[in-house]
């Protein structure tokens, strides 16, 4: 969008919405944008994003992801795996919640019981399915007995995944959640506002921001204005790559660009006839220009993608086959296989969509692109619901979605590859079967040694890039817009609210 166009529009709405706005009522307080309310900001209950990602500054767990995702002691100062079905916590003695009750392992036991026995209703039920039973022998120890060997189960107690609640925390705990996070809860208004402020007795590194507000801004323009007119701080990955590229000349603004892990795909329903076809399948990757796509989409605010993985990932294998923009090799693909082309077309396929703007722009690119190779594309855009509704029953030949931050545990591959994982009971939505990626699969959730673990999963990568029930996309790159006067922005690959605890004001 040329800047002189965004400016007017910007100058319009600021003049029809400004009598309305939220000015700036305490100069120590950063406004930080978000799209939309956290549904409950009960750790155990909460699995929308920003519930996830406030619950992070909230609350703490008992082991933490660093920038290549391995797991490092948080609460548990250290753990022990005598067998794989059992393991033993060794916690800190200094974590104390926000109201001064100390945090022990009678904590965290009450938090993991209250969610699979049911004492919450909780979407979190079925993650720790595979837990036999826990112990807390002394204040400072919890035993975990598992039913089956499960590695990501140490994956299921880090921080977005897992938040330790006080002992007693019943249904009604998120009217005002008390953790031992970085930062206390305030207050919250649905649809309006979250205000959280600094834990001063934080075991940890203490956070530099006296107090944050999160507001609520549905609308995308309005976001823009906010930042512009000093009235909001900050927001991440909430504005269209050409408002950002527009704010990025605005004098009290900054924008940080960092590599992302937000992953996008195009998938195939493998019980298509058509589909079903490996060769198919690899022809239309090798048809897909990705650079031309991120250049133009999402004005170089990505990175092509060659895995469900990022790149950051320890499991991230690098050397498996990649499916560069090469439309030659895919016509003699075609031609090989005998789907000759009749009248320049071989066959037609469909693609179905959300009616979100990139979602439709990238199905009309691919469109163009796919005929060049003989294959005709037509696109059947729906409200978002049925569209994702369509998805889960199968009734589709091609879509395209993302995911976010569930790439980042190698467990996905369960998830989205397993033969078992048909919906609705998971993800496979592409109905893929290959007895040896069933095997790997199995063998990397049972497999203690990471080491061990990453070549399970190298080789678990190299075949689901050979069959290509995926076509990767691009990880979508984080980007912050600020305010000049905060710095010390450091970003996390997962894009989320980590970055609040070292930001300060600018001196």
């Amino acid at each position: 969008m040329p800047r002189r166009l965004l400016h007017c529009i910007l100058m319009v709405a600021l003049a029809a919405w400004l009598t309305s706005c939220n000015r700036r009522s305490d100069p120590q307080t950063v406004v930080m944008i978000i799209e939309s309310s956290p549904t409950n900001l009960d750790p155990r209950v909460g699995t929308d994003a920003q519930s996830e990602r406030i619950d992070k500054l909230l609350f703490d767990s008992l082991v933490r992801r660093d920038g290549h995702f391995n797991l490092q002691p948080w609460v548990a100062e250290r753990w022990e795996i005598p067998d794989p079905l059992t393991y033993i916590f060794h916690l800190r003695h200094d974590v104390r919640f926000h109201n001064g009750a100390p945090l022990t392992s009678r904590d965290v036991k009450w938090t993991l019981d209250s969610i699979m026995n049911g004492s919450v209703i909780s979407a979190k039920a079925s993650t720790y399915k595979q837990i036999d039973r826990i112990d807390a022998p002394d204040e400072w120890t919890l035993v975990i007995k598992l039913k089956e060997p499960y590695v990501t189960l140490l994956w299921n107690l880090s921080d977005g995944a897992f938040g330790i609640v006080p002992f007693g925390s019943d249904k009604n705990f998120n009217r005002k959640p008390i953790g031992s996070g970085p930062f206390k809860f305030v207050s919250a208004e649905q649809d309006s506002e979250v205000i959280i402020e600094r834990n001063d007795q934080y075991w940890g590194e203490h956070a530099r921001l006296p107090r944050v507000r999160f507001a609520v801004v549905p609308d995308t323009t309005t976001r823009a204005l906010e930042l512009r007119k000093g009235s909001a701080d900050v927001e991440i990955n909430a504005l269209t790559p050409d408002m950002v590229v527009a704010l990025q000349r605005e004098p009290n603004l900054d924008v940080k660009i960092a590599s992302g892990t937000i992953y996008s795909y195009i998938a195939f329903n493998l019980r298509d006839p058509l589909l079903s076809d490996a060769r198919v399948r690899q022809a239309i990757a090798y048809a897909i220009d990705r650079n031309t796509m991120i250049t133009y989409l999402w004005r170089d605010q990505a990175e092509p993608a060659n895995n469900v993985l990022p790149k950051q990932h320890w499991a991230y294998n690098p050397d498996a086959r990649n499916y560069d923009y090469d439309p030659a090799h895919a016509r003699q693909i075609l031609d090989d296989a005998g789907y000759a082309a009749k009248n320049g077309v071989r066959f037609h396929l469909t693609m179905k969509t959300s009616t979100e703007e990139t979602t439709r722009l990238l199905a009309a690119v691919l469109q163009q692109q796919l005929r060049e190779v003989g294959i005709a594309l037509d696109i059947r855009s729906f409200e978002f619901g049925t569209f994702y509704s369509d998805v889960v029953k199968g009734a589709f030949q091609l879509y395209s979605l993302r995911w976010i931050g569930g790439n980042e545990d190698p467990d996905i591959f369960e998830h989205v590859f397993h033969s078992a994982s048909f919906p609705p009971k998971r993800a496979n939505r592409s109905y893929y079967v290959n007895p040896k990626v069933d095997a790997l699969i199995d063998q990397g959730r049972r497999e203690l040694d990471q080491e061990k673990r990453k070549q399970i999963y190298f080789e678990l990568e190299r075949i689901l890039a050979d069959d290509a029930p995926y076509v990767h996309l691009w990880y979508l790159d984080n980007v912050i817009v600020y305010s000049k006067r905060l710095r010390n922005v450091q970003l996390s690959p997962s894009g989320n609210y980590d970055f609040l605890t070292k930001l300060e004001f600018a001196q």
